[in-house]
């Protein structure tokens, strides 16, 4: 039998998420969500750094929980975990874009593919300010 306790990353980031609503790559130096993509990165690289976390490569979970003012959602549902997704695979796969303006932030991944992504759970929540909480955990299974 195998050991089925999940490895499980959390972590809170302040202000909007990335979102993902066009061809253009959210990694591309100058793009309008710069720097929602380094808060996502700053966050995930400390929560990491912390609990000595290392890219998944089996299955995973992800959980995102928006909390903002009421009616001030910045973008639906599907486009805000589209772009976290983007943002927590392993960048380096994409080799037709530059990484530089990144730095070391373009080393970052929680997971190799966001393909990976097996299970989602989006809720939000009331807020006086825009955050997000964002949980990534291995979907382990029994042998």
């Amino acid at each position: 039998m195998q050991d089925t306790r999940a490895l499980t990353l959390s972590f809170e980031v302040s202000g909007p998420p990335p979102v993902r609503t066009e061809a253009l790559s959210i990694f591309a130096a100058g793009h309008r969500q710069a720097a929602r993509v380094r808060a996502l990165l700053e966050a995930a690289c400390g929560a990491a750094q912390r609990t000595g976390w290392t890219a998944l490569a089996g299955p995973v979970s992800l959980e995102v929980v928006l909390r903002c003012p009421t009616g001030r959602r910045t973008a639906d549902a599907a486009t805000l975990l589209g772009g976290i997704g983007a943002v927590l695979q392993d960048k380096k796969r994409s080799a037709d874009i530059g990484l530089a303006h990144l730095g070391a932030l373009a080393d970052v991944a929680l997971y190799v593919d966001d393909r990976q992504i097996q299970h989602i759970s989006y809720r939000e929540e009331p807020a006086d300010d825009l955050s997000y909480l964002v949980r990534v955990a291995t979907l382990a299974s029994t042998v």
